[in-house]
C-alpha cells in the first residue's frame, strides 16, 4: 500500500467553502482509499491506497468532492516519500531559519516551481523552488505579505499552502501509516 496525503485547496476558510472534516473522511473512505485521517479543518487528508498515481488519486478526490458537496476544491496529493522529499530539501530550514516562520506553497503537476522571486523582500522574506513547491520564509508572517502574495500569483490559482508545522505534522501522520 502506497501513503498518500491530500491537500485540498481553500477548504474551510469561511462561506461557502465550509466542508466538515468528517464528511471529507467519508468521501475519501468511499473512493476506496483507506485509514483516512484529517489533519484540523483546512482540507489535509492522509490515506492510504494500492493506486500509484498522485495525479489520478488528485482527480478522483476532486470530482468525488465535487459530486458529494457544495465545494469543488483544487487537490494536490503527494506520496509519503515525495513528502518526506519535501521536508528534507528545505533550504530556509538548512540555513537556520525559524520553522515557525516557514511555509510551503504546494503545486499542481504542470507548474514550474522555478518561477519564483529569486531576490528576497527588503523585509527579509524569501522564497526557494522545491520539488513541487515552492518554500517561503515569511518572518512577520503570510497575511499581509505583498511578498507571498506576488510568490501565490507568479504559480496561478491552483497552488495551495501550507505552514510548516503542518506540512511535517502531515509527515508524521503519514509515517504513522508507512
Amino acid at each position: 500500500m502506497t501513503v498518500m496525503v491530500a491537500l485540498l485547496r481553500g477548504i474551510n476558510v469561511g462561506g461557502s467553502t465550509t466542508l466538515p472534516m468528517a464528511r471529507l473522511r467519508d468521501i475519501v473512505s468511499e473512493c476506496g482509499y483507506e485509514h483516512v485521517r484529517t489533519y484540523i479543518q483546512s482540507g489535509n487528508v492522509v490515506f492510504t491506497t494500492s493506486a500509484r498515481s498522485t495525479t489520478r488519486v488528485a482527480r478522483e478526490l476532486e470530482a468525488a468532492i465535487a459530486a458529494s458537496s457544495t465545494v469543488k476544491p483544487a487537490v494536490i496529493v503527494r506520496t509519503r516519500e515525495e513528502l518526506a522529499e519535501v521536508v528534507a530539501a528545505n533550504p530556509f530550514l538548512a540555513r537556520g531559519e525559524d520553522a515557525a516562520h516557514q511555509h510551503a506553497l504546494f503545486l499542481p503537476a504542470g507548474i514550474d516551481a522555478d518561477a519564483v522571486p529569486s531576490a528576497p523582500s527588503e523585509s527579509g522574506e524569501a522564497a526557494a523552488p522545491g520539488p513541487g513547491v515552492v518554500y517561503l520564509h515569511l518572518p512577520h508572517g503570510v497575511g499581509r505579505s505583498a511578498f507571498a502574495s506576488a510568490v501565490i500569483g507568479a504559480q496561478g490559482p491552483a497552488g495551495t499552502m501550507r505552514n510548516w508545522r503542518t506540512v511535517t505534522k502531515l509527515l508524521s501522520m503519514a509515517d504513522a501509516l508507512a
